[in-house]
């Protein structure tokens, strides 16, 4: 019997695939587990439309990604800290500072598990951190530190 798979299922397919399963494993196992669906020609035409659909919003959201990409890397961010004599940093800046303020001075709402920041910045300077904003589309947003 072939059947459309609606979720992965182990040692048959992917979700979407057309798969030939046994009749059995079919009407005890897949449909009412809801894992799949008889491959008639309208299940077919729904899972084409649903295709297209999922292909247009990732589109979509590609396009949005790379916009907002330009926008973080034409602004800056500033950030001030504690220094003591020598030049001596105290504290950190960290990933949820510079969120914080990203929001406040550029407008711009960012994930902070999506900042790839290995370590909290301990120096005064300018560095680059990199925002992963889709699967494809990486930004780096200036981070200032000023002594304050």
């Amino acid at each position: 019997m072939k059947v459309i798979l609606l979720e992965d299922v182990k040692a048959l397919g992917k979700k979407g695939d057309l798969v030939n399963a046994s009749d059995g494993y079919a009407r005890n196992m897949l449909f009412p587990k809801k894992l799949a669906v008889p491959a008639t020609a309208g299940n077919q035409k729904d899972l084409e439309a649903k295709k297209r659909s999922e292909d247009k919003h990732a589109a979509e959201a590609l396009a949005a990604a790379k916009e907002l990409k330009a926008e973080i890397e034409q602004g800056f961010v500033t950030l001030s800290i504690k220094v003591g004599e020598g030049g001596r940093v105290f504290g950190s800046v960290s990933a949820k500072e510079i969120v914080l303020a990203a929001k406040d001075q550029l407008g711009l709402e960012l994930d902070k598990k999506k900042l790839n920041l290995s370590q909290p910045i301990k120096e005064i300077g300018e560095k680059k951190v990199q925002v992963k904003l889709h699967p494809k589309v990486t930004a780096d947003l200036k981070v200032i530190v000023k002594e304050a």
